[in-house]
């Protein structure tokens, strides 16, 4: 059962691996039970982003403090909820297709209830209500503060007098396979208006979370045994510019001041820095503090000025260049990251070149890249010179075949050099390489890792020291130094 006539939301600009299909970048959590024995049960299923995961870990610590019982289990469940996304063509269709299986569950009694929420819900829910009238209830995400009352009124969850002393309550929900690893999100939705982006339309303004609540809550996740916290926005350089208008506004150098001050998390790693908006001020304090990574995601989107204008981004060829000359002279272990687009309305052979000879010249060390598809509502749906398929899917696997070669390049200047790494997971039946690691210079899900031989005493959640003794286009081989 499929409903196609729902709208079509293409690809937006998620970061993803080189090496993977950003058309499969939906992914499901997994989460063993949690929450009062007794609690009625909630299967909580995450499709989409690293935002999407930090907004499910808010509901399902909301939901315990409530008295219910959360996993990913949908099909032991007596309510299964939908955190959905609304970025990509996939996930949309992805978002549909898992709906329509908890709405068999309930169907065929397993389950009491299905509940939809996020990025989709919220573009879309007066269609989706018409569609899928099975599912009970729609939550944008605007309505997220709804859900427990709801579930409540309908005998879902236990009476408020029987909930859990809000003291007493969990701020997230760690869920993931690697609990040593989360995201922070400092901020909410985004004041640009690039051409291609509906974000804006899903995820409203730029909204910055106060310095207190994120500190209080990197310090709770530190309680849990986080190691390592990733920040994330839409555009992290833009923090506490929406209060400008105060007599003295936190700006992203204060909040990373007042996370390394008032926790001893041991890695802080930093997504989503426009170029435009990297001062000197962010420079320094990256090169001069240990607890910062030396890693930064800074994507561009292309490498043209002419389709940079035409993308309405804020940045251009000689802003780019510069930039990644200041960190690179300021931090000179820094991992560089990129996302780029290929494919946008009007891009010609000749901009498709300015922007890989961008990549060939600044070499960054990892690049993710996707081709663009019309997303409605947005500037660049109405442009002409759209291209045809094949041309950008031909000029994409272009693209990430030269920077195979770069990354390739990048690796293999890291043989014989000694690293931080994070042990992610031990590896039981591989027998020469036993456990599973990043580098300073490898982020969760999006970079590479490093595979090693077991060591005893070491597993997950683990920080240790390895040198580098062997490279591949995306993966490194160390071993680990005592």
């Amino acid at each position: 059962m499929k409903r196609r006539d729902l709208p079509v939301i293409p690809l937006a600009p998620e970061p993803v691996r080189s090496d993977v299909d950003p058309d499969v970048a939906a992914v499901r959590l997994e989460l063993e039970p949690v929450g009062p024995a007794q609690g009625p049960r909630v299967g909580l299923v995450t499709l989409g982003c690293d935002k999407n995961t930090v907004d499910s870990e808010h509901m399902m610590a909301s939901l315990v403090g409530n008295g219910a019982r959360v996993s990913s289990d949908v099909a032991t469940s007596d309510v299964v909820v939908v955190n959905t996304c609304g970025f990509i063509e996939a996930a949309r269709e992805q978002s549909i297709e898992t709906i329509l299986e908890a709405c068999s569950l309930k169907d065929q009694g397993k389950v009491k209830a299905v509940v939809a929420v996020g990025c989709m819900v919220q573009r879309y829910k007066e269609e989706l209500e018409t569609e899928i009238p099975e599912v009970d209830l729609f939550l944008g995400l605007t309505e997220l503060p709804r859900l427990v009352p709801e579930l409540r009124g309908r005998g879902l969850l236990p009476p408020e007098a029987e909930a859990v002393p809000t003291m007493e309550r969990p701020l997230r929900v760690l869920a993931t396979e690697t609990p040593h690893t989360s995201f922070l999100k400092i901020s909410e939705g985004c004041d640009h208006s690039c051409a291609f982006c509906a974000i804006p339309l899903m995820r409203g303004l730029h909204r910055s979370t106060p310095v207190e609540e994120l500190v209080r809550e990197a310090r709770a996740l530190e309680a849990q045994g986080v190691k390592e916290l990733n920040l994330v926005s839409q555009d992290s350089t833009w923090y506490g510019r929406d209060r400008r208008r105060e007599a003295s506004p936190a700006l992203l150098p204060d909040l990373l001041r007042a996370l390394l001050r008032d926790t001893d998390v041991p890695w802080y790693r930093l997504f989503y820095m426009y170029p435009s908006g990297i001062t000197p001020e962010m420079v320094e304090l990256l090169a001069s503090e240990d607890r910062l990574l030396p890693y930064l995601d800074m994507p561009l989107q292309h490498g043209s000025d002419r389709i940079l204008r035409a993308m309405r981004r804020p940045e251009r060829r000689d802003t780019i260049r510069e930039k990644a000359r200041w960190l690179r002279e300021a931090v000179p272990d820094l991992t560089l990251r990129t996302t780029v687009m290929v494919g946008f309305p009007g891009e010609t052979e000749e901009d498709f070149r300015e922007m890989v000879d961008l990549l060939e010249e600044i070499r960054f060390d990892r690049v993710g890249a996707f081709a663009y598809s019309l997303e409605e509502g947005t500037r660049a749906a109405d442009m002409e010179g759209h291209l045809p398929r094949d041309v950008k899917e031909e000029r994409l696997e272009a693209l990430l075949d030269v920077q195979r070669g770069i990354s390739l390049d990048r690796n293999l200047e890291l043989v014989g050099t000694r690293t931080r790494a994070l042990v992610d997971r031990v590896v039981e039946d591989d027998p020469e390489y036993g456990l599973q690691a990043r580098t300073v210079g490898q982020a969760l899900d999006v970079d590479g890792v490093t595979h090693l031989p077991a060591a005893p005493g070491v597993g997950p959640g683990e920080l240790v020291e390895v040198e580098i003794v062997d490279a591949l286009e995306y993966d490194l081989i160390g071993r680990v130094r005592r």
